[in-house]
């Protein structure tokens, strides 16, 4: 269990590089859709390639149709890949308005509240496990430390309190993601082959809206530092490691790991790598020590008689 933790505490840290990443993306082209396309195209063709290179992966990729024409699966969960597409256009689109640690405190919200939802109601491949006091106070506690750190950015106020969404509603998503993925990986057997079919849909999805929105226009010319286009393998690893470990952690644990490898991403990017006019505050540290707070006590267990 311990090595399990670790390993989504690392896998966590990914986050936060994958939204510097794209953000950058998306402000040196100038459009974070087109980012969003990039980030998920270059993830989906290191998918492809290991796809080719590796049997079990393979193998996998290949049951997806066989697994839903069996209704193995819902159809729907097919389409889990958008939670991530509109994951990395609110990474282009926010992250350089609210710098990484921001950014990272709300998405930890979104996805600290439906994580308990999704566990409530049995949707993981883990089983039920029902609300209790302890998970409710960490889920105020996480809500609360948002709100902290929201008041704790320098270039705050209404406008920092709309771009916010972005990354509450992304987060709120992840955990629903989460299960799809979970139970698509036990039908295929393969966590890769459910990691390449949410980026195959969320590419899909964000090339036909780009397409929408710029009908007629040409694609903008690729430029930026190489670290720019990196977000699309941190998703890779990202979303294979995390579908992998559901069936050893279960929703809630794994989504504690990776939360808790996002915030010290995000802070250290932030500390020592900071966008131009961020900077982290004093109520912005205090509302990610607050989040620890909540998720030590989200995992707080009755002791057995």
């Amino acid at each position: 269990m311990p090595l399990f933790f670790l390993i989504a505490v690392l896998a966590g840290t990914l986050m936060p590089l994958q939204s510097r990443a794209n953000g950058g993306l998306g402000h040196a082209l100038g459009d974070p859709m087109a980012a969003a396309a990039v980030s998920f195209g270059s993830g989906l063709l290191i998918l492809a390639v290991a796809a080719l290179a590796v049997p079990s992966m393979r193998r996998g990729v290949q049951s997806i149709v066989p697994a839903v024409r069996s209704r193995r699966i819902p159809w729907f969960y097919l389409l889990a890949g958008l939670v991530g597409a509109y994951t990395v256009f609110s990474q282009s689109t926010a992250v350089p308005m609210t710098g990484i640690a921001l950014f990272t405190v709300a998405i930890v919200g979104g996805q600290t509240v439906s994580g308990l939802l999704v566990d409530h109601w049995g949707l993981g491949p883990a089983g039920r496990s029902r609300i209790t006091a302890a998970r409710v106070l960490g889920v105020v506690l996480m809500l609360i430390a948002v709100v902290l750190s929201m008041t704790g950015k320098g270039a705050g106020g209404p406008g920092a309190a709309v771009w916010l969404l972005l990354p509450l509603s992304t987060g709120f998503l992840m955990g629903f993601q989460q299960a799809a993925n979970g139970h698509s990986a036990r039908a295929y057997g393969s966590p890769m082959a459910a990691t390449f079919m949410n980026f195959l849909a969320g590419f899909a999805a964000l090339a036909l809206v780009w397409l929408a929105m710029h009908l007629g226009q040409g694609f903008p010319a690729l430029h930026g530092q190489w670290w720019m286009f990196l977000g699309g393998a941190c998703g890779c690893v990202y979303i294979g490691v995390n579908t992998w470990l559901l069936k050893h952690l279960g929703v809630l644990a794994t989504s504690m790991g990776m939360i808790t490898g996002q915030l010290l991403g995000s802070l250290l990017l932030d500390l020592f790598a900071p966008l131009p006019g961020a900077h982290v505050g004093a109520t912005a540290v205090v509302g990610l020590l607050l989040t620890f707070a909540a998720m030590a006590v989200m995992n707080i267990r009755r002791k057995k008689r």
